[in-house]
């Protein structure tokens, strides 16, 4: 079987469809897509608000709860202990399909009418401002994160992270760190990208096995470098005594610094993929036969998914936590088997078009069930009867072109402005309202009740009072206002940090942009000489310093 190209029914572009997808549509029983891959990501995306959150009433005990759910969202919201508890019968609402009128009609009309989860938070401990996490004590406003502790403002946080802020994508047990990115097994580091195994390392790019190292890059298994520069142990002291690491105008300084040293001195390896074999993609591990896949372990024979564990996936994001299989056109599904356009469910097996579905296998079209199995539309059937009606309604949805795809984005909860669509493919109130996307114009930010102006906040942390909790600060980007709280202070403190000018979500988007984005250019190595192509996630008109993988380890030290 050959390539084939198609045209997008939605943005009208040309895409190509590998060849090798056709086996696993035919093994999937699904038709080939008809949306080009960025508009299959879009559509995922809009499904997926991680980081925006309300208060509101919970729908059965009337207790105020926080939600990834607006208070003026039409859905109704349970709390967590009520929606996993036994007050409600999800079967209730259960209802025979009409074949007078299109799927989707119906599913949204279940939408309104089955409660939904809060929030995704399970079994935490004081870590009510959380969400798709899990397994977490004493975390604040952090979102895909677990088993961490004592931390805040994190983000895709997984195994043990301790008595940290302001860090994305960190495992391996890291503790005390802060503004690290990408960066495992580390203790007591800051401002670090690409960091493994290293401890009080400050301001570093690509530093492996490294201690106390200052400004630095592409380092392998050193001691007391600062600039690249190798020192004595109490030369380094020296010149680490003098910066001043405590006052806010030393750091931004030194963060400009560290910034330069990413963009126009460090080697980039074109993608960062460790233990694979025949992967293409960025930020991949203990992978093999994968293709266009980011941020993925332990995984194979995937393509086109985004944060995956597992084999047999496409067109899939966040099916980390559990190892899946045969996914496709789906997003959060965790430890999960056959699964196929369905949304946010956990430890299911063969289900389709079905959302927050959890332990439960053989479903169609349900939303909210928990144990369940041989459901439509929330009703219960016999294997027999939910097999032959199940073929009628998938033959149905042909007909009328609904099946083959994901949910359309006008049945999301969400708008997309509250999304992580907003985030890597951010588009205009006008544009998403123009390609069918909700859009919420009242996301509850606050702005001009701030008590402090940023310019009156302390320099140092050491000549900051305990009082600076009761201010309200205006963010220095966006002008929204924010406030420190006390488990923040505490750690800003510890670590000698300053208090930040920025909200945390200006932070968080500053953080996200030092990764390279979710997709794949054709380069060649630009290292004078070398003529080895790739694929990499670093576009053409970015000015880092990419090296093919061979130029990049004569370039480490």
């Amino acid at each position: 079987m050959k390539n084939e190209v198609k045209t997008c029914q939605n943005c009208k572009k040309d895409f190509i469809i590998e060849s090798d997808d056709f086996l696993f549509y035919e093994k999937m029983k699904v038709p080939a897509p008809t949306f080009c891959l960025d508009c299959r990501n879009q559509r995922k995306y809009a499904w997926r608000n991680e980081r925006t959150l309300y208060r509101r009433d919970c729908n059965l005990c009337g207790k105020s709860t926080v939600t990834m759910y607006h208070p003026d969202s039409p859905h109704k919201i349970y709390c967590q202990k009520c929606w996993w508890g036994d007050g409600w019968d999800e079967k209730s609402f259960g209802c025979e399909f009409d074949f007078s009128r299109s799927f989707f009609e119906q599913f949204k009309e279940l939408q309104l009418k089955v409660p939904r989860l809060a929030l995704l938070n399970k079994n935490s401990i004081n870590s009510d401002y959380t969400n798709h996490s899990g397994d977490n004590k004493n975390l604040f406003l952090s979102y895909e994160c677990f088993d961490c502790e004592n931390s805040l403002h994190l983000s895709q946080c997984w195994s043990k992270i301790k008595d940290s802020a302001d860090s994305n994508m960190c495992t391996d047990g890291g503790v005390m760190l802060y503004e690290c990115v990408s960066s495992n097994g580390c203790y007591n580091c800051q401002y670090c990208l690409l960091a493994k195994n290293s401890i009080d390392c400050y301001y570093c790019f690509d530093c492996i096995n490294c201690q106390n190292c200052f400004l630095s890059y592409n380092l392998r298994n050193k001691k007391y470098v600062f600039e690249n520069q190798q020192l004595t142990k109490e030369e380094y002291s020296n010149k680490i005594n003098n910066l001043k690491l405590d006052s806010f105008k030393t750091r931004e300084s030194l963060k400009l610094s560290w910034l330069k040293i990413i963009k126009e001195k460090a080697f980039h390896k074109y993608a960062q993929i460790i233990s694979a074999v025949n992967v293409t993609g960025d930020v991949i591990a203990n992978s093999k036969n994968c293709r266009n896949v980011y941020d993925a372990f332990d995984s194979e024979e995937v393509s086109n998914s985004i944060v995956v564990i597992g084999k047999e996936i496409m067109d899939a994001h966040n099916t980390g936590i559990g190892i899946s299989e045969l996914i496709y056109e789906s997003h959060a599904i965790t430890n999960s088997s056959n699964i196929k356009f369905s949304h946010l469910s956990y430890d299911n097996s063969f289900i389709e078009y079905c959302d927050s579905v959890h332990n439960s296998q053989n479903l169609f079209g349900c939303i909210g069930l928990k144990k369940s199995n041989y459901c439509i539309i929330n009703k219960q059937y016999s294997k027999e009867e939910y097999i032959e009606l199940k073929e009628k309604i998938i033959e149905h949805m042909k007909k009328t072109g609904e099946y083959g795809e994901f949910f359309p984005s006008l049945l999301s909860p969400f708008g997309y402005n509250e999304t992580q669509g907003q985030v890597y493919m951010p588009i205009t109130k006008e544009e998403a309202l123009k390609n069918d996307f909700n859009w919420q114009d009242d996301i509850k930010i606050r702005k001009g009740e701030e008590t402090i102006k940023t310019e009156d906040l302390p320099d140092s942390i050491l000549d900051t009072k305990d009082d600076i909790t009761k201010e309200i600060i205006q963010c220095l980007s966006c002008d929204r206002n924010f406030n420190i709280v006390d488990q923040e202070l505490e750690i800003y403190k510890r670590l000698k940090i300053p208090i930040p000018r920025k909200c945390p979500n200006c932070r968080y988007l500053e953080r996200i942009a030092l990764r390279p984005p979710r997709k794949l250019w054709h380069r060649s190595c630009m290292k004078e000489g070398c003529k080895n192509e790739f694929e990499t996630s670093y576009s053409p008109d970015r000015p880092e310093i990419v090296y093919c993988e061979k130029c990049y380890q004569q370039e480490v030290y």
